[in-house]
Parts: structure tokens; sequence; C-alpha cells
């Protein structure tokens, strides 16, 4: 990342933190941060068709949410531990960081998955076919280097490669930029980058935008199967002190994966509204439908991750499973 640009980023996450760190807010207040790309879908939805609101209302409550759109899982998790936000999207190796980060104090954990969607690392490099092939010449950009789940299912495929001493050997390649800036860079070309471990929509975008463009890695190879990439969590404390409010989330959630599975054109349309998208309908809605994408709470096969960074030494404490960085709750039983 250029001077400048760590600068902006820099500056940006210093206004947002002096715009939300507001003092504790009473039961009924809810603060959201969400990131780009599909997997953020059924809180789109929730936003649009005021679910969150209507699950409030019937317990009682006048719920007021926000929704603040970031770009790195380090970045929401500041805001977290910030207290700038109650419930941060971002991806399971973020949240493990958070949940080893927090153990024995705040004890963040994941409130519930966004459902499972397969990432893609794309490169517009001929030379490059497998992770094997990337030289200093090139420079894969993702939201954040080290931290975000895609940085962290490159390292557990180069563990798995060259060995969990050089898992984190393509670090140096690795450059923070949001899946906008990213894709833009992949279709045009010509720009230091030449990879980009993405999400839908964007690395079908990329694809679709660049004839040069492939697919060099897919997260379901890396962690053997299908997956849970994207997930919500919380503090503990906004958990306990927000019964209400925390339930009308998780339960205005499990609303809007209904209405995205029962009616997917709806949802496309919503995706395009909110996200003020040009993207072209039919490629969402392809995604949307993909037999390789499914809407759900439940957490799925997230535990090979967590088990790689405690192998590695990228969080200190050992999860026996999935329930010990998500909350006990009805949706998350049947997680892994």
């Amino acid at each position: 990342m250029s001077p400048i640009r760590r600068g902006l980023a820099a500056l940006g996450l210093a206004l947002l933190s002096a715009t939300l760190a507001l003092p504790a807010r009473a039961e009924g207040t809810l603060r959201i941060a969400e990131q780009f790309g599909i997997v953020y879908l059924l809180l789109n939805v929730a936003q649009d068709q005021q679910l969150f609101e209507k699950q409030g209302k019937a317990a009682g409550l006048d719920l007021k949410v926000e929704f603040v759109k970031l770009s790195g899982g380090a970045a929401v998790n500041e805001a977290l531990l910030a207290g700038s936000i109650d419930i941060g999207g971002a991806g399971v190796g973020p949240l493990l960081t958070l949940w080893d980060r927090t153990h024995g104090k705040q004890n963040v954990r994941g409130v519930a998955s966004l459902g499972n969607f397969p990432y893609y690392l794309t490169s517009i490099n001929p030379k490059v076919k497998t992770i094997a092939d990337f030289t200093d010449a090139d420079r894969i950009a993702l939201p954040a280097v080290g931290v975000s789940v895609q940085s962290r299912v490159l390292q557990l495929a180069s563990a798995k490669l060259w060995g969990d001493a050089q898992y984190n050997k393509l670090d140096r390649l690795q450059v923070a930029l949001p899946h906008p800036e990213a894709t833009a860079a992949i279709i045009k070309g010509g720009t230091e980058i030449t990879a980009h471990f993405g999400n839908p929509p964007f690395q079908e975008q990329g694809l679709a935008g660049n004839k040069a463009a492939r697919i060099v890695l897919k997260s379901y190879d890396v962690l053997g199967g299908p997956s849970s990439a994207t997930v919500l969590y919380a503090t503990e404390k906004f958990r306990k002190e927000n019964p209400k409010t925390y339930k009308a989330f998780v339960d205005g959630l499990a609303e809007a994966a209904r209405l995205v599975r029962a009616n997917p054109e709806l949802a496309a349309d919503i995706f395009i509204r909110t996200n003020k998208s040009n993207i072209d309908r039919a490629l969402l809605l392809s995604i949307i439908k993909s037999p390789e994408v499914e809407f759900k709470l439940a957490p799925q096969n997230t535990y090979a991750l967590a088990e790689f960074m405690h192998r590695v030494g990228a969080i200190k404490n050992k999860p026996a499973s999935a329930k010990d960085y998500f909350f006990d709750d009805a949706h998350n039983q049947s997680g892994s």
C-alpha cells in the first residue's frame, strides 16, 4: 500500500471512530458494521425490509438501527472494541482473532453466519497457475493483510504446500484494498495488482470483465468443502445487556434468510438497490441461485481455520469446537 493510501486509511478509521464512538446506548438501538459483497445480502434484505425494526416492534421495542460500511476485518474489530458498533460483520479469521484477543475480557463471540460462499483467488498474470507461481512481481489484493478470512485461507493453503513454518510466505505480496477497487484493478489491468482474493460478486465480475483473469485457488478446496466464510459477532456485554435487541436482530436475520431462499429475484433487486450497484442482474441471480451458495445462520466448517490459526500461533487460545467462539444460541447448536 502506498504511503498516501495508508494515510487515507488511517484518517478514515480515525474519522469513523470520532463519528461513531458514542456513549453506551440503551436497549432498543443497534449499530451494525457490514462490508462489501453478496455475502452481506441478509443484512441488505433486513435493512431494506426493516426486518430488525419489525422484530423489535413485536418485542415492544422502537428499535433504531444504524448501518456502517467498512472495509477489512481489522477496521471492524477496532470499531467493535471502541464501542462504535454493536454487531460486526467480517470473515471467520477476524472473528477468531478478536475472540482470542478478548478471551476472558469482552468475550467477543459469533452471533451467526451469513451463509456459505466460495471465495476465489484470481489472477491476470498468465504465468500464475497455482499459488506456487506467485513471485515478487505479483501483488494480491484482499481486504486486510494477515487478518481477513481471505488472507487466512491463503495462509492455510501455503501451509499445506510449503509446511506450517512458511504459512505466511505470501503475506509479503498482499495489499489491503476494498473489493470494489481490487475488482476494478483486475478488470482494467496494468496496475500493480495482479491478483485478487475476493468474494461474490466481485470475483465473478473480475472474471467476466477481463478474459485474462482465471481462478488460482478456491476456498472450498482449501477448507475441505462448503464453509461459512463471513460471520457476525458481538461482545458478551452487548448480548447480556440487550436481550430484546439481540433477539430482534437474530430473528430479523433469520427472516431475511427465508426471504432470500424463497424469492431470490426480490433479493437480487434489494442488493442492487441498497448497494446502488450496476452489476449485471443475470450474473447476480446466478450467484444467489448457485448450488455452492447457501443462505443460513448456522456456521459450517469454520473449525479447520480455527485449528490452523492456533497451530501456527496466530491465536493463543485453542477452541475445542465452533461452540467456543459462537454464542450458545439455538441456531448455532449445529454449527461446525
